[in-house]
C-alpha cells in the first residue's frame, strides 16, 4: 500500500514543506513542494543572518504547511511518516524545523525521521529522474557545500571522497558578486552578467589542482581573494571595472575544476552515473560544462531542475521515503538537531 511522506526543512533560509509518496515498487511520486524564503531578509547584509532566519522559520512554518496539504489535495490524517532535515545547517533554524516535525509526529502518531540535509540533495534526484544506479557520484554544490560523494545506498551508505577546505563555491559568488557591485544572492547576477562577457579574459587561480594537492578536494577562497585583488588593481589604475569579464573568467574558473574533479572522481572510483545538485547545480555554465566532460567520458549526468536543487522539503520527504523503504530506525523523539552532521550518518 502507498504512503504519504512529508519531509521538513529548516537548515537554512529556505522553510520547505514536501509531500510524497512512496509506491509499493520503491518509485517516489512529488506530490507538493511548498518554500517560504527569507533571503531577501539577508540581502542588505550580504549573507544570511541565523537569527533572523530562525524568527522568519517560526513564522512561515504553518502556513508552508498548510499551503503544502493543499496542493496535494491531502489532509494531515493521510500523513504515514515525517522526515526532518537534522543537519547540518543553522543551530537555531535547524531546531525550529526540528521541533515543528516532532510535534506533527507526535500528533498524528507516526514514525518521525530525522534525516542529513546533504543526502536530501542527492535524493531529490529521484523525484525526476527515477531510482539511482548504484553506485553512483554526487557533486553537490551550493552555498555552504562543495562535496564529492559516492553513494552505495542512498538511504544508509554515503562516503565522502572530497569537501572544500574554506570557502564552498556558492560563497565565493557571493563574495564576488559584492565585489562586483552585484546583488546578493550572487550566483544568478554573475552566471547573467558571465553570458556576455569572456571566460578568457582573466587568468585566475585554479586552487587544490596541483599535483601534491588532495585530489578531490576544493578551495574557493584563494579564487574569490583573486578576484578583488583584480578588481581593486584596476580601480587604482583609473580603469573601469569590466564587470561581464570578470564574472565570466571567475565563473569559467569554478566550473573547471568542479568538473574536471568530478570526471577524475568517477573515473577513479568506476562510476558512470553522476548526479549534480545543490542550489549551485542551477548555474548555465556549470551545467553545460558538466554536461560536455560526463559525454566525453561516457558518464550519464543527472541534474534535477533548478526548483529541486535548492533546498527544499521534497527533497527531504524523498530522502525520507527511500529511508522508509529501507526499513531504517526511526529517530527518537528526544533527538537534537545537529548543525555539524556529518554526511555518511543519511537518518539518526
Amino acid at each position: 500500500m502507498a504512503r504519504i511522506i512529508m519531509g521538513i526543512e529548516s537548515s537554512c533560509d529556505e522553510t520547505g514543506v514536501g509531500l510524497v509518496r512512496l509506491h509499493d515498487n520503491g518509485t517516489v511520486e512529488l506530490l507538493a513542494d511548498e518554500v517560504a524564503s527569507s533571503v531577501e531578509q539577508h540581502a542588505r547584509f550580504g549573507g544570511v543572518v541565523p537569527e533572523v532566519a530562525s524568527r522568519a522559520h517560526l513564522e512561515a512554518m504553518v502556513p508552508t504547511t498548510s499551503r503544502a496539504f493543499e496542493k496535494a489535495g491531502l489532509s494531515m490524517s493521510d500523513v504515514d511518516a515525517i522526515a526532518v532535515t537534522a543537519g547540518p545547517g543553522l543551530a537555531g533554524a535547524l531546531l525550529v524545523g526540528v521541533s515543528a516535525a516532532k510535534a506533527y509526529a507526535t500528533a498524528l502518531d507516526v514514525p518521525l525521521y530525522g534525516v542529513n540535509h546533504l543526502a536530501g540533495h542527492i535524493a531529490v534526484d529521484t523525484l525526476q529522474h527515477g531510482p539511482l544506479p548504484t553506485p553512483c557520484l554526487a557533486l553537490l554544490v551550493s552555498g555552504g557545500h562543495t562535496q564529492l560523494l559516492r553513494v552505495d545506498d542512498i538511504a544508509s551508505e554515503i562516503t565522502e571522497l572530497g569537501s572544500t577546505v574554506d570557502d564552498a563555491a556558492g560563497e565565493a559568488y557571493d563574495k564576488v558578486a559584492r565585489v562586483l557591485g552585484l546583488p546578493y544572492p550572487g550566483g544568478p547576477p554573475i552566471d547573467k552578467a558571465a553570458k556576455n562577457g569572456n571566460p578568457a579574459a582573466i587568468a585566475f587561480p585554479r586552487g587544490m589542482t596541483g599535483p601534491r594537492d588532495a585530489a578531490f578536494d576544493f578551495s574557493f577562497s584563494g579564487l574569490k581573494t583573486a578576484v578583488a585583488r583584480w578588481v581593486e588593481g584596476a580601480q587604482r589604475r583609473g580603469e573601469e571595472i569590466p564587470v561581464d569579464d570578470v564574472a565570466a573568467s571567475f565563473q569559467e574558473t569554478v566550473a573547471d575544476v568542479l568538473t574536471a574533479k568530478a570526471i577524475r572522481a568517477a573515473k577513479e572510483q568506476g562510476i558512470t552515473t553522476m548526479v549534480l545538485s545543490g542550489g549551485v547545480a542551477a548555474n548555465s555554465r556549470l551545467k553545460e560544462l558538466a554536461a560536455e566532460r560526463c559525454a566525453a567520458a561516457g558518464i550519464e549526468l543527472r541534474v534535477p531542475r533548478p526548483r529541486l536543487c535548492t533546498d527544499n522539503g521534497a527533497m527531504i520527504a524523498a530522502l525520507g521515503a527511500h529511508v522508509v523503504a529501507g526499513k531504517r530506525p526511526t529517530a527518537p523523539l528526544d533527538f537534537s538537531a545537529n548543525p555539524a552532521l556529518p554526511v555518511n550518518v543519511v537518518s539518526l
